[in-house]
């Protein structure tokens, strides 16, 4: 039976090197994957997805916007298709997640979404909270804080120094975010608020 998952973590806790591992080893079984991510995300150029592990770790990929209808795109664009890969799924809209679940229920395959859960203020992205509400499997991919706790926030850094005002989506790597536990992300809110 196909099911919708949801794979969520931090920033820079490996879940485009878990995403592209997953890939593999579909693929080394003869399997079909289609693999999707977000069109603002061109920090490894528009329509890859890549590990900040190294640049052998990077693949081409679909992208989506808030206007793309995954559910056409698979269906119309692939044949027998055994896994759907996405990456970004933080910013999947309400009516994209539901798409997902065409996907599980109408074709028949997996889909495995990899993204953040909150953004760098502790506010959850739309995406994440429909596919926590309607995956069929949560997973969380645990990294630790520098101060040894699990991290759960992801805090936005600007010249080292961390901020908690801006736009919701900034896209960045490790210059501009850095996963912490949430005893270390409130203490630097009061701090730097």
């Amino acid at each position: 039976m196909a099911k919708l998952y949801f794979r969520y973590s931090t920033m820079a806790s490996g879940k485009s090197l878990d995403l592209l591992k997953t890939a593999y080893n579909y693929e080394e079984r003869e399997k079909t994957v289609v693999l999707i991510t977000s069109g603002m995300d061109d920090r490894f150029g528009k329509g890859f997805i890549s590990s900040r592990v190294g640049t052998p770790f990077k693949r081409e990929a679909e992208t989506f916007s808030k206007t793309t209808n995954l559910y056409e795109l698979v269906k119309d664009k692939y044949n027998d298709v055994n896994c759907v890969l996405i990456d970004e799924s933080q910013f999947l809209t309400k009516k994209q997640v539901w798409q997902l679940t065409d996907i599980v229920d109408e074709i028949h395959c997996d889909v495995i979404a990899y993204g953040l859960r909150s953004d760098f203020r502790g506010e959850p992205f739309i995406g994440s909270t429909y596919l926590m509400a309607l995956s069929d499997d949560i997973q969380e991919l645990k990294t630790v804080c520098t101060y040894g706790d699990r991290t759960t926030m992801n805090m936005r850094i600007q010249d080292g120094t961390p901020i908690f005002d801006g736009d919701k989506v900034m896209i960045g790597g490790n210059d501009s975010y850095i996963p912490v536990c949430r005893e270390h992300y409130k203490k630097m809110r009061k701090l730097h608020s």
